[in-house]
């Protein structure tokens, strides 16, 4: 705990915590992403309800779960933090006329980004979390996807979120490894790459998923 109030309370030590919980959950995205493409398989369902079904019987994965929303809470703390700290540090005519000059656009709509994800992660999580975890009775999840995702309003909502996690990983990504100094010289092309797969391929990766649903329904 000692460790963990030194670092909240430096301005660096937030940036640190800020992009280890980054990092964490591009972690997760990855794992996430992995399981979620048995619902490709051609087997009607089989191997992706057995993945659903195995999760929550295991106590390491419930324990995971906390973990990750203490993770997810953390860092969207720390993001509040940030932005509301630089709005209060930024002059009004900086902001009007300089703004764009000294900065991305990813990186100035990180915060709205963020948001409209975070958005976006308490409906998917009523939508296939929670009966996957509370619903009484046998609950085919591939069955919920596939009917979620049948729905083009549900789906393009989805695709839309999915492209706006890009949008804020493009520029979260490099700003957790330039925090822990990897990204110099040194590691550009391997930064590259890596930038490359979270922000593009991973969450491209799930908008497949709606789209595949959609297109075959």
């Amino acid at each position: 705990m000692g460790i963990l109030s030194g670092l909240y309370s430096s301005s660096v030590g937030k940036k640190i915590l800020m992009g280890t919980t980054g990092l964490f959950l591009c972690i997760y995205l990855v794992v996430h992403l992995a399981g979620n493409l048995l619902l490709f398989k051609n087997d009607n369902g089989e191997s992706f309800n057995a993945y659903a079904e195995l999760l929550p019987s295991l106590t390491i994965i419930r324990i995971i779960e906390i973990v990750l929303f203490a993770i997810f809470a953390g860092h969207i703390v720390l993001g509040t933090i940030f932005w509301t700290s630089n709005r209060k540090k930024r002059p009004k005519k900086y902001e009007v006329n300089k703004q764009s000059e000294n900065s991305s656009i990813f990186s100035r709509t990180m915060f709205l980004t963020g948001s409209i994800v975070f958005i976006f992660l308490v409906v998917h999580m009523r939508q296939f979390w929670g009966p996957s975890r509370f619903a009484t009775g046998e609950v085919s999840m591939y069955h919920l996807v596939k009917t979620a995702f049948a729905n083009p309003l549900y789906a393009m909502f989805y695709i839309i979120a999915m492209a706006l996690l890009a949008f804020h990983l493009r520029h979260g990504f490099q700003s957790a490894l330039q925090t822990f100094g990897v990204s110099n010289q040194k590691y550009a092309l391997m930064v590259k790459v890596l930038g490359i797969i979270f922000w593009l391929v991973i969450p491209a990766g799930f908008a497949a998923m709606p789209l595949f649903f959609l297109l075959n329904s």
